[in-house]
């Protein structure tokens, strides 16, 4: 019997929760598993929180089996998720000290990366329009499109027609995606006029991005999924951070952590 099977064994029969620690005693005194482990509670817990519906983390399993049923001063109390009765978990303060370390290595990434993004698209708007011109075709030809890294063009200006920039996805010129760049603040929206004002400009054009560094108001996106004849993709500024945390845009790395899970199959 795995560890996995012991706890199983232990909460179909308590299908009002147990919290780990009493799961663990459940288990000696049942004797259903012999732990190695010098911290074997911790161990219990471990595997609770791998196989627990709902927390997705970078070595948790696809395979969940419990789920946490109640939260009382702190503590999880879980069940199997196919005899759990359904109750509404109280509301707590939200609290660090149950979460595993690979957990609390994605909540800390999680808050970096969210500080970092903010950072981004503050210095964005501190820039000039023309400076984010270029850098959403950087941007664009960063993330593969362009038959190569010269292939993009700023042309945005006072005339510029609604069109800031063009990428070149062939040599000849037969393939182009028109870009428009609006540099908002968060609290200005690009509504449907925006949009349609970038359509009449790409006349022939069938390919488009819409980049800003504000949102987009349910009817601009109502009337871009309305489209039938041109493809146009809208890119706010949530993804346009995203996307330059992805692609190395604007930003250094400047360390990395490996995660780790033990390899059964060596052992075995």
């Amino acid at each position: 019997m795995t560890i996995v099977e012991a706890i199983k064994a232990v909460l179909s029969s308590h299908p009002d929760g147990m919290d780990y620690l009493e799961i663990y005693t459940a288990i000696i005194e049942e004797k259903l598993y012999s732990f190695g482990a010098t911290d074997p509670q911790n161990v219990v817990r471990g595997q609770l929180r791998k196989h627990c519906d709902g927390l997705n983390f970078p070595s948790s399993s696809k395979n969940k089996y419990f789920r946490i049923i109640r939260r009382v001063n702190n503590t999880n109390y879980y069940a199997l998720i196919d005899n759990s009765p359904i109750k509404v978990l109280p509301a707590e303060p939200y609290d660090t000290s149950d979460l595993l370390p690979e957990e609390k290595m994605q909540q800390a990434y999680l808050e970096h990366a969210a500080l970092i993004k903010n950072q981004l698209i503050s210095l964005i708007q501190s820039c000039s329009p023309t400076f984010f011109e270029h850098l959403v075709v950087d941007m664009l030809l960063e993330m593969g499109y362009g038959y190569d890294k010269n292939s993009g063009i700023v042309v945005g200006g006072p005339h510029d027609g609604g069109i800031d920039g063009i990428i070149y996805e062939d040599k000849l010129g037969l393939d182009l995606i028109y870009i428009q760049a609006k540099r908002y603040n968060k609290s200005v929206n690009v509504g449907r006029r925006d949009l349609q004002a970038f359509v009449g400009a790409m006349e022939k054009i069938q390919k488009g991005v819409f980049i800003t560094t504000s949102s987009f108001t349910r009817e601009a996106q109502k009337y871009i999924n309305s489209q039938q004849q041109k493809s146009i993709k809208l890119i706010d500024g949530d993804m346009l951070a995203d996307i330059m945390l992805k692609y190395g845009l604007g930003v250094k790395k400047i360390g990395e952590f490996s995660i780790f899970k033990l390899d059964s199959d060596y052992f075995d």
